[in-house]
């Protein structure tokens, strides 16, 4: 899961950031993205996308990630600009931050099939299957975003700490019962009739 790295430090580059997000597809809650840089020398200890993992094995390859990484960088976007921008260029807002966070200068992004026009970019289908610095930023992301949506689980009565914002049955049935929230997105389907 190293050969693309490999072969952009065999070209010149010496500070390669992956990229990725979480949170395109739930009806609620923030975007978040994150962006890792590993230094030259890493062992790659992630070997499937974050999406194959268990909450507890993401959550234990997220502490080794910051254990491991040069710098780390999270972006965070919430559903008021998701409803004003849509939810690409949110997107693209939210990896921005999460570059501008990291703590060192990079010489190129690999991101998931997102194309950020202010850095240069490789953007490539399904990056965090075959980047083993994308897998880490989708793994840093998704954690990230759980724990948000987590914290808003004690705060209204819809069980964000189960289905995460996601379009789920159980999630239309709590909005038919307690109604919207203040981070449902609202340019979103919501099924409401």
């Amino acid at each position: 899961m190293l050969d693309l790295e490999k072969d952009l430090y065999k070209n010149g580059f010496s500070y390669i950031a992956g990229v990725d997000e979480a949170g395109r597809g739930p009806i609620a809650g923030p975007v978040v993205a994150s962006a890792v840089v590993f230094p030259k020398n890493i062992k790659p200890f992630i070997h499937t996308d974050s999406k194959k993992l268990s909450e507890k094995e993401r959550e234990e390859i997220y502490r080794l990630i910051f254990d491991c990484a040069i710098s780390v960088g999270i972006g965070v976007v919430d559903n008021a600009v998701i409803d004003r921008i849509n939810i690409l260029n949110a997107t693209k807002l939210a990896m921005e931050r999460a570059l501008q966070d990291l703590k060192i200068k990079i010489d190129i992004v690999i991101s998931d099939y997102v194309e950020l026009e202010n850095y240069e970019c490789l953007s490539l289908k399904k990056a965090d299957e075959i980047s083993h610095t994308v897998a880490a930023a989708s793994i840093v992301a998704k954690v990230y975003r759980d724990r948000i949506m987590k914290e808003f689980s004690k705060v209204y009565p819809h069980s964000f700490d189960r289905h995460k914002g996601y379009p789920t049955k159980k999630h239309f049935e709590e909005i038919k019962k307690y109604g919207l929230t203040p981070i449902h997105r609202k340019s979103f389907k919501l099924g409401i009739r």
